[in-house]
């Protein structure tokens, strides 16, 4: 039986949801319909560039970065980043992952990437939540690339509220000493790649980035599914 006939048969059964309009998929298509990925909206370089010298530029624990995607509140990849978060559509972060790979090859080779850190969250959050999406997004990411990842690097030590509604300089007091590596052994000299769903304001790549360049790490630079600006 040939992939295609399998999940005609599979979504005659239990047919697949777009997590964008909750609209049946087609059997062509695999995560998002193509009439909401289509909507979607790539970052130009120019912007990327401009976000970079606003979000990192100054503190400089990131060397560069990547976000794929241009967040819009209320639109398709709000409600995709959504059902990735709080619905449990972990095949979201692993599509998008891959997506990212591909989309950011041309600057591994020159980042020379050796490990990809998934963003950390609070224990207690991840159990609440069940899970932590980024980790799924890292995942993707590596197979997508063959690059290795690992969600045992470092680790949020300190329960943070959520950033939704903060301010840039509230968000920064918030994760200011967050974080921490938990083996310094396995960042020392090395460019590490973090990865998150959504960078907002940067602070919580920064602060991230901050703890692995004091452990040891060579460079840090960071993507994202999608940037708000």
């Amino acid at each position: 039986m040939t992939k295609e006939i399998f999940t005609k048969v599979f979504d005659f059964f239990l047919p697949r949801i777009c997590p964008s309009c909750n609209q049946k998929l087609n059997s062509s298509e695999e995560i998002i319909c193509d009439r909401c990925f289509d909507k979607l909206k790539l970052t130009p370089e120019s912007l990327i560039q401009e976000e970079y010298h606003n979000k990192f530029a100054v503190k400089k624990y990131i060397s560069d970065f990547h976000p794929v995607f241009i967040f819009e509140k209320d639109r398709e990849i709000q409600h995709i980043i959504h059902a990735l978060k709080y619905n449990r559509h972990f095949r979201v972060g692993i599509y998008f992952g891959k997506i990212i790979g591909n989309q950011i090859k041309h600057k591994l080779d020159k980042w020379k990437v050796d490990l990809v850190i998934p963003v950390p969250l609070h224990s207690v959050k991840k159990a609440e939540r069940g899970y932590n999406q980024s980790e799924f997004i890292a995942r993707g990411i590596s197979i997508e690339t063959g690059l290795s990842w690992s969600k045992k690097i470092i680790r949020r030590k300190r329960y943070t509220e959520t950033q939704t509604h903060l301010t840039a300089e509230e968000r920064q007091s918030n994760v200011k000493d967050a974080f921490e590596v938990k083996n310094r052994k396995l960042v020392e000299g090395k460019n590490i790649l973090l990865v998150d769903d959504v960078v907002t304001t940067g602070s919580t790549i920064s602060e991230c980035a901050h703890q692995l360049i004091s452990a040891g790490a060579k460079n840090i630079y960071a993507t994202s599914i999608a940037i708000a600006e």
